[in-house]
């Protein structure tokens, strides 16, 4: 399991390029013009992790598979796009099946870039495609609550208890803020996610800037950011010229120019390291001679379902989990020397997976 992120934003911000170059492809026809993207291009990353590489060295491991995130290239929404304007419909389908929401703003001057509204103003561009997301999401919820009416009458519980969701994210959107502004308690999860709520997505916002500003930022990208932070969102700051320019290098030159840039990292890592903590995401891994590999799962995800990860019967047969801090491992010296210490530990069903945990698990077939 990675995660899956769509990129949204208006025509012309930068989305096609940054997805191009973040997944060193170019299935996503970058022009300056509206409406280059037509279907939504779909781009599998690693997720860059240097502990899977010192895993790997100590078990010896023949293959290192690490975390995949999945990107998908939306193409640029618009003004009335809850309507059908521009090719609205399609694109607001395709934001559902994602985890979350990147939504690239432009940051940027550039008169020979077309702005789809005349003038830069990343917030209000925000406004624009949240105001859209809302839209569609009322006209949803409307439709839904009709055909739900029947269910409610025969009795279905799960009827009644999407009824009772829909009626509440429709009283917050009515005011003018996101669903996901609302406090869903534990026991509703499983049927608020199955809702698919727009705008109930996490959002982050990525502040398309120009080559000189990637490193400090500028003015659009400060008031991105505080925007972000009265919405309860998170921001990051990317070049997508830069990452475009990197993703043609072989990785000394790319690290040198990111250096000259001012630069610790690419784009690519601040904004997988993004995606994860507004998702609230972390990694264990498995490792041996075969392979060592790095595996996504939810923080406070309990040792079976980690394992139902790896496969459903593993988290069915679940037994128990031999489990390794990365910390320990790579100190003692791979798994032997672990358990010779005594830092080799025999974990239960109530075990909570911790971020860099080196499992094994043992289940029934």
């Amino acid at each position: 399991m990675g995660f899956k992120t769509g990129i949204v934003g208006l025509p012309n911000v930068g989305k096609s390029t940054l997805f191009n170059a973040l997944t060193r492809t170019a299935a996503a026809q970058a022009a300056n013009f509206p409406f280059c993207t037509i279907e939504p291009n779909i781009g599998e990353v690693s997720v860059p992790d240097e502990r899977l590489d010192k895993l790997a060295d100590l078990a010896k491991s023949a293959k290192r598979l690490p975390a995949r995130m999945t990107f998908v290239d939306i193409a640029g929404l618009v003004k009335g796009a809850s309507k059908g304007e521009g090719l609205g419909n399609q694109f607001l389908a395709n934001i559902r099946e994602t985890d979350a929401v990147a939504h690239v703003l432009r940051c940027f001057d550039d008169s020979d870039v077309t702005h789809v509204e005349g003038k830069v103003d990343p917030v209000a561009d925000a406004e624009t495609i949240e105001t859209e997301l809302m839209l569609a999401d009322i006209e949803s919820i409307e439709k839904r609550l009709q055909n739900l009416s029947r269910k409610i009458r025969g009795g279905e519980k799960e009827a009644v208890e999407q009824d009772r969701l829909l009626r509440l994210a429709l009283g917050v959107l009515e005011n003018g803020q996101p669903a996901r502004t609302l406090n869903i308690v534990e026991e509703d999860f499983r049927t608020w996610d199955m809702l698919q709520l727009l705008t109930a997505k996490p959002i982050l916002y990525v502040c398309n800037v120009d080559e000189e500003k990637a490193a400090s930022g500028n003015t659009y990208s400060e008031a991105v950011e505080k925007m972000a932070k009265t919405h309860g969102a998170a921001s990051v700051v990317i070049s997508a010229a830069i990452e475009e320019e990197i993703s043609q290098l072989e990785s000394e030159e790319a690290n040198m120019f990111l250096e000259e840039m001012g630069l610790n990292q690419p784009g690519l890592n601040k904004l997988i390291e993004a995606g994860y903590d507004l998702l609230e995401l972390q990694t264990y891994f498995t490792c041996g001679p075969k392979e060592t590999r790095a595996w996504t799962i939810q923080k406070g995800v309990s040792a079976p379902q980690a394992a139902g990860v790896i496969h459903g019967d593993f988290e069915k047969g679940f037994i128990r989990a031999e489990t390794i801090a990365f910390e320990d491992y790579i100190a003692l010296g791979g798994e032997s020397a672990a358990r010779d210490a005594g830092k080799l530990r025999a974990e239960g069903k109530s075990y909570i997976v911790q971020d860099g945990d080196v499992m094994h698990f043992l289940h029934s077939n």
